[in-house]
């Protein structure tokens, strides 16, 4: 029977892993051929292709991102193919299974939880060589009455075969993230997360997890996430694996963690500061509330001082970017505390900070409290919510307003200088900068609309005109540094109309030909021709001194701004007050 195994992923980019661990298991009795898509296709023309490999089984995996697209495929595909058996996984219908089986009458069987061993059982079954009462881990309807077999044995993982390995894979690996898991399961109980409902941490066998990235990197992976729910959760397993990735990592690699940052010890973040290569690793850390109480509520055990010292130290090493992670919509955390919850994390000025809206997934405990604590929610995915007992609509769309300008102006990096500036010396928080920001923009209709990098300059500049206080000439002095420091070649058009008379620009140049050190000694160094000069050099009216910038000290002294671009090099950069 010809089996296919497919899903739809969020962007062409990812791979889904678990489809390779059923295609493992599966063989070498049977051989599925795996097919991906993305939600994005229309899904007729991911039916047009299933269609054409003339399946007799299709199983689709499936998650909160891809649930609602799936169900459309799948209705299209029994319409084309009607007698073609349809099976669902995935943490997404691995709960309230009845209600997928009523909902999408088109599926024959859900296979619930983890379904290597399930997987190849149903398919034996499919096969003549097992009853169907033999098959554990999958419900189905009979009789119009859903059926529900016991879970298998857990699987002993060290056993399990490599997903990595399939030939038709290989062309592909440079050019998608790889996902890589270590261990299943979670330590930790967190009443919004499907993971706190595994009980225990199993683990991979550890050689067989080192082969595994050993081939991905010689076969062009390059960027490789680590899917464990806590990475760190053992000291001594961490370490092993870091300094194996230290040793043994490719030019160009990455590795992605999932870490918790509180039991992380200072040890080895020391020990990372003093060996890791500058990009290697990328840490993502969910710190999702600051507030002890709400914490305490979705059983959420986190020391946020050991939190935030392990953050601070692995900024300071500099080699490592780290991802901070906000859940908006909490138990009892209303809009104040959730002010002041990002003001906390923003304090430690994470590369990046994501902020997040609870969804109360099916099978977590929190969405079965959804009414002690007053939820709305959709009640289809990704099942965010509207509001709770202390969260209105209202500042959920607030809330929604700032995540919109973060994700533009703080983790596109693209303004650094002038954000840092606008949320310590002209804003109260950096909370209230983003929110008034975005409250700004949407009233704008700029949400709407494209932008160009000019636009975010522009807009910034816009909203800033409304607020009372701000020194406009020095925040657009900081604007302008920060857009030239990302450039290597002059621009072509500037965002800003400010430029010196002709006058004063022959006065300049006519100053630099004759004493290039006005320009600072090493710029009289680079020895640059008329002709060079001219070419690569911009010179503009700047409202600060560069030498007090770079020195930390952000005070109004009018001058010209040179900046003389080097391809390949960051811009040198100098003031020149007089001529």
């Amino acid at each position: 029977m010809n089996t296919i195994l497919t899903t739809l992923n969020a962007k062409y980019i990812h791979t889904n892993l678990a489809l390779r661990y059923l295609k493992g298991a599966a063989l070498p009795e049977f051989n599925p051929i795996i097919a991906e898509y993305t939600i994005k296709d229309p899904a007729f023309n991911i039916v047009s292709d299933l269609f054409q490999k003339k399946p007799d089984i299709v199983g689709f995996s499936c998650y909160i991102w891809n649930i609602e697209e799936t169900i459309h495929v799948i209705k299209m595909l029994k319409t084309v193919c009607p007698n073609v058996k349809i099976l669902l996984g995935g943490p997404e219908v691995s709960y309230d299974s009845h209600h997928w089986l009523r909902r999408i009458p088109e599926v024959d069987f859900i296979v619930m939880g983890e379904g290597e061993t399930s997987f190849k059982q149903l398919l034996r079954y499919f096969h003549g060589e097992i009853l169907l009462e033999d098959v554990p881990g999958i419900c189905y309807l009979e009789d119009g009455k859903v059926k529900i077999h016991a879970q298998p044995p857990k699987i002993d993982l060290r056993e399990l075969p490599s997903p990595f390995r399939f030939e038709e894979d290989l062309p592909h690996l440079s050019k998608r993230i790889q996902y890589i898991e270590t261990s299943r399961g979670c330590p930790f109980s967190c009443q919004f997360c499907l993971s706190s409902i595994e009980v225990g941490v199993r683990y991979f066998n550890r050689e067989k997890i080192k082969e595994d990235i050993r081939f991905l990197m010689d076969n062009g992976a390059r960027t490789i996430k680590f899917v464990d729910r806590t990475f760190n959760i053992s000291r001594s397993y961490a370490m092993e694996m870091f300094q194996f990735l230290i040793d043994e990592h490719q030019p160009g690699v990455v590795f992605q963690f999932e870490i918790t940052a509180d039991i992380m010890r200072p040890e080895v973040i020391q020990f990372l500061n003093d060996n890791a290569p500058r990009g290697l690793f990328r840490f993502e850390i969910g710190v999702q509330s600051t507030n002890d109480l709400t914490n305490t509520l979705v059983k959420r055990r986190q020391n946020f001082e050991k939190l935030k010292r392990t953050v601070t130290m692995v900024k300071e090493g500099g080699k490592i970017d780290q991802h901070l992670d906000l859940i908006a919509g909490l138990p009892e955390e209303d809009y104040a505390s959730f002010r002041q919850t990002f003001n906390d994390v923003f304090a430690m000025r994470p590369e990046e900070l994501q902020l997040g809206f609870l969804k109360l997934l099916r099978g977590t405990g929190l969405r079965l409290e959804a009414e002690k604590f007053g939820y709305t929610y959709v009640d289809i995915s990704p099942y965010e919510i509207f509001s709770n007992n202390v969260l209105t609509f209202d500042d959920i769309v607030r809330i929604k307003h700032a995540e919109d300008v973060l994700e533009k102006y703080w983790n596109d990096h693209r303004m650094d200088h002038t954000i840092e500036y606008l949320v310590t010396e002209v804003f109260d928080t950096p909370f209230d900068f983003f929110q008034n920001f975005g409250t700004y923009w949407e009233t704008k209709g700029w949400s709407r609309i494209g932008h160009q990098l000019e636009d975010l300059f522009q807009r910034l500049l816009m909203f800033l005109e409304t607020v009372d206080g701000v020194n406009l000439n020095i925040v657009k002095s900081l604007m302008q540094l920060d857009y030239l420091m990302a450039q290597q070649f002059q621009p072509r058009k500037l965002w800003w109309n400010e430029r010196p008379t002709e006058e004063q620009q022959k006065a300049l140049y006519h100053a630099l030909r004759e004493d290039p050190t006005i320009a600072g000694e090493e710029f009289a160094s680079f020895k640059l021709s008329e002709k060079e000069l001219f070419k690569h050099t911009l010179i503009i009216p700047h409202a600060l001194d560069y030498q007090d910038f770079m020195n930390g000290k952000i005070v109004q002294k009018n001058g010209y701004l040179l900046t003389y671009f080097r391809h390949g090099q960051a811009p040198y950069f100098a003031t020149i007050h007089s001529i």
